[in-house]
């Protein structure tokens, strides 16, 4: 179990036994938490500090926590229908409508509730990140000599080499010079969007793909047109097509383990796929998310669409988070030519820089001996963690196709019988015990089947995997019934 579900249960007990106190009255110490409720001491201080939050105690620092005063009653809320107007009223008819929908993203970023096995999330668990590897470098980073002062706009040099070497190869096609430092992927997939296509163009995109660029797309007035993808990657035919039918200027594409299928782009579609872009006049934009995330049993790597790229017809998203902590947002974009320069434009208005505290953190947990290790670790846990999914996936549900098996990534992509009703599934599990990602927020339009996203990613361990399958099977003996 999370600390998190700790912190939860804890904050339940005392929230029900402040009552007992007057106001100002001094609770239990600490010490006498740790011992009565058989937790760890970061684990009092952290439901402490969640009752806090709440108004209901008040802590002193060397003093102890206290029951708070009675809280006053809220004052009337105001009027906020005029606001309806406001935020849906568009600047011209004939512009694309603005849609800010967080929903899909949310349904991987939001904790589920204490005792439900998550196999939705993207992140990797407490036990598999290299939490004190990441401790160690913050603290060094701190002491550095100028880590507190401001940084380029564009990134530490020192980090954007390391990240031109990792995207270049050993062919060395990438330098620093064509590096800028992002606040993790998301933000190098909204500077990228907003930097290569303007407000009501469409944008080019792989289906399915993940909701976080859809959802970017639309909030910058965008329009993702879909490009099926199959086990070999997208299908060049029809990106030409999509090309020629939309008037489109960029591709966005996941060429290595592409969530949610886990396609991995064939070495004739990687061809194909620059020469639409080429006779296009269009950017690809390569998200690479999952480099770091390749399993034990993947055998050698594509080299990345960016380093095969001599026209800067390729602009790369790279990013550290996934395979470290969902909190070290550091992540970079590289990019050759003029675009370089809107890019940095962008990026810029949107965020000055990139905090150089986390930016030296990142340099010094990759250039530590620590950090190879822990790609191995990694690596040889997300191989197991993925056969424990589809053993238990064939024993327990064998009606759910498992529509590839990757080696690398975080997730399973599941095509679900004919005419299931994914958010009902969805429901049943939650109620279940699991909370699993139903597949519609995948796909920029209606999809041809329905699925649903399981990720063997964030589960504590190969246990809590299986346990979650098993219960995934009650809720699919509810609703497929």
């Amino acid at each position: 179990m999370y600390e998190r579900s700790s912190v939860a249960e804890l904050a339940g007990r005392l929230r029900q036994e402040v009552d007992r106190y007057s106001p100002g009255e001094k609770l239990p110490s600490s010490r006498d938490l740790v011992e009565t409720h058989r937790v760890s001491p970061v684990t009092v201080s952290r439901a402490l500090a969640q009752l806090a939050v709440e108004g209901l105690v008040v802590t002193r620092p060397g003093a102890g926590a206290y029951r708070a005063a009675p809280r006053t009653a809220p004052a009337a809320p105001g009027d906020t229908s005029w606001q309806e107007v406001a935020l849906s009223a568009d600047a011209s008819a004939d512009q694309v409508p603005r849609s800010v929908d967080a929903g899909g993203v949310l349904a991987t970023l939001t904790a589920p509730p204490p005792g439900v096995i998550e196999l939705s999330g993207g992140y990797l668990p407490p036990n598999l990140r290299p939490e004190k590897a990441l401790s160690a470098a913050l603290a060094r980073a701190g002491r550095r000599p100028g880590a507190w002062e401001r940084p380029p706009t564009e990134g530490v040099e020192e980090l954007r080499g390391w990240f031109a070497r990792e995207i270049g190869g050993h062919g060395g096609s990438v330098s620093a010079a064509d590096v800028l430092i992002t606040a993790g992927g998301q933000s190098a997939i909204t500077t990228a969007l907003r930097a290569l296509a303007a407000p009501g163009a469409a944008v080019l995109v792989e289906s399915p793909t993940y909701p976080g660029l859809l959802a970017a797309a639309r909030a910058s007035g965008l329009r993702p047109v879909p490009v099926p993808v199959d086990t070999d990657g997208v299908r060049p035919a029809l990106l030409e097509g999509a090309f020629r039918a939309s008037g489109a200027r960029v591709f966005i594409c996941q060429p290595l383990f592409q969530n949610p299928s886990g396609a991995v782009l064939s070495k004739e579609r990687r061809t194909a796929v620059l020469d639409a872009a080429r006779q296009a006049g269009a950017f690809v934009v390569e998200d690479d998310f999952a480099r770091q995330l390749v399993h034990e049993d993947a055998g050698p790597l594509p080299d990345t669409l960016r380093s095969a790229d001599p026209d800067g017809r390729v602009v790369h998203l790279r990013s550290l988070t996934k395979v470290t902590s969902p909190s070290l947002r550091v992540g970079a974009l590289a990019a050759h030519g003029p675009v370089l320069e809107r890019l940095r434009a962008v990026q810029t208005v949107d965020s000055f820089f990139v905090s150089r505290p986390l930016q030296e953190a990142a340099l010094e947990l990759v250039g530590a001996p620590a950090w190879p290790r822990h790609l191995r670790a990694v690596a040889a846990r997300l191989r197991e963690r993925r056969e424990v999914m589809l053993t238990a996936l064939a024993r327990e549900v064998p009606a759910l196709c498992v529509t590839h098996a990757p080696r690398g990534g975080h997730n399973l992509w599941l095509r679900l019988p004919d005419g299931t009703d994914e958010d009902a599934l969805a429901g049943a599990a939650l109620r279940a015990g699991v909370s699993v990602a139903p597949g519609r927020p995948y796909f920029a339009a209606e999809p041809a089947a329905r699925h649903l996203r399981l990720s063997f990613a964030p589960a504590a361990g190969d246990s809590e995997i299986a346990e979650g399958v098993r219960r995934l099977r009650t809720a699919c003996d509810e609703v497929l019934a």
